[in-house]
């Protein structure tokens, strides 16, 4: 009898290693632990499993899981033959993503677009960095599929998320508000619903509701620390730095085995609530940096990783090293990595070594470039706040004040209000001037 995932494709396996994958595969799309062992556990049953060899480099490469990558890649290639053309296709375009081409993922999702596992890695979200340059190349890829999932609550938290990108939040909370009343603990769901919170400066009851779900419906998710960093960012913007504080020793210390969200989550609070007015002391980057390893921090597997580890180097002043991941990634192969991440280094390798004014020049001048980095809209405007930061050291105030506007211009934020007038206080004091 033939094997069908639960989107109708079949599986080139025994029934007890399908069971395996299939609760893997909903795990990863739930955001629930587990994916990994249940993935594992579909190729002890069957070893000659292509698909679960592949899901295992994919979940390596994307999720820093301990996996041998290039192993499992390899056992997938040599396996594929043995399967169906769509499973060969899945195969290819896992290996030629981990390699560095994400054309043939795309083109697997247009031809497959029920192929759930792929089609969540090609889009950045909180479970992958996705495989596109710019938002609206993800967001054409999830309208295409749109015909193909009809009422199905993984994937209408997805469209949640693209709407939420599109400054669409009314839709946003609609639709993963419609997707979470159909499965409570639906991880992509609740993602969007955090950010679409976020974005229209709603931090009070964003807030409020994150809590509750972390601890109820979403305490089984995988990715809680990321959830925790929402919760964090809405403490941050209100102002409230004791439960910042209270949150980071709770739920967001580095030591806490988070994998690659230390770098992703920890570091990126730990940056901007060092830039926040009355900050007080803020734990030091250096842990994140110890438990993120040497691997990830001298060779990052994606753009949007390189980009958490610059800033980790310039929360420790660490111009040296932001000097060898320019070099490195101007020798990528990889466009964005040359021409985004290197750039990126280089500015904050300058702000680093206290060349603030041609930091902050840099930064407007790669403003444009940023979001090929992936990640959110939320995510990336670290790199705006640090081009603040190097306005204010170079005592270029009006320029600082104009960026901050624009943000309360897009939401609510008493924390930029408290920026804005300390900048105020600033370019009035004389000493400021020198």
């Amino acid at each position: 009898m033939r094997i069908l995932d639960p989107y109708g494709y079949g599986l080139s396996t025994s029934q007890e290693a399908a069971a395996a994958y299939i609760r893997g595969v909903g795990d990863i799309l739930k955001l629930r632990a587990g994916a990994l062992s249940h993935i594992a556990e579909s190729i002890a049953h069957d070893p000659t499993f292509a698909l679960g060899h592949a899901a295992l480099a994919l979940l390596g490469h994307e999720m820093c899981a301990p996996v041998d990558v290039d192993a499992r890649l390899r056992q997938a290639e040599q396996l594929a033959g043995r399967t169906s053309e769509r499973e060969r296709s899945h195969v290819h375009a896992i290996g030629a993503h981990v390699r560095g081409d994400s054309r043939p993922l795309i083109d697997h999702v247009a031809a497959y677009p029920r192929d759930a596992l792929l089609l969540s890695s090609a889009v950045p979200t909180i479970a992958f960095a996705g495989a596109t340059e710019v938002p609206e190349e993800s967001w054409a890829i999830v309208e295409r599929c749109i015909p193909a999932y009809g009422d199905d609550w993984w994937f209408t938290g997805l469209l949640a998320f693209v709407r939420q990108e599109q400054h669409r939040y009314d839709e946003a909370l609609a639709l993963s508000c419609r997707s979470l009343a159909q499965e409570p603990g639906a991880g992509h769901s609740a993602h969007a619903r955090a950010h679409a919170h976020y974005e229209t400066g709603d931090h009070e009851a964003g807030l409020a509701w994150m809590d509750a779900w972390v601890t109820g419906d979403g305490a089984e998710i995988d990715s809680l620390s990321h959830f925790s960093w929402h919760a964090a960012l809405h403490e941050l913007s209100i102002g409230d730095i004791d439960a910042v504080r209270r949150r980071y020793e709770a739920q967001l210390q580095p030591g806490n085995a988070l994998g690659c969200r230390a770098l992703v989550d920890t570091g990126s609070l730990l940056f901007r609530w060092a830039l926040t007015p009355d900050a007080g002391e803020v734990p030091a980057m250096a842990e994140v940096v110890r438990v993120t390893g040497r691997a990830t921090l001298e060779r990052p597997a994606t753009p949007f990783l390189a980009m958490h580890v610059a800033v980790a180097r310039l929360a420790l002043d660490d111009a040296p090293a932001l000097r060898e991941l320019s070099a490195w990634a101007t020798r990528h192969r990889h466009p964005t990595f040359r021409e985004v991440v290197a750039p990126l280094a280089d500015a904050l390798g300058a702000m680093a070594s206290g060349r603030f004014g041609p930091a902050a020049d840099a930064l407007g001048a790669l403003s444009p470039q940023i979001r090929r980095l992936g990640g959110s809209d939320a995510q990336r405007e670290i790199i705006e706040e640090a081009r603040i930061a190097a306005l204010l050291r170079a005592g270029r105030w009006d320029e600082a004040r104009v960026l901050l506007d624009l943000r309360l211009d897009r939401r609510r934020s008493p924390r930029d209000e408290a920026w804005r007038a300390q900048l105020l206080d600033s370019a009035l004091t004389p000493a400021a001037h020198g």
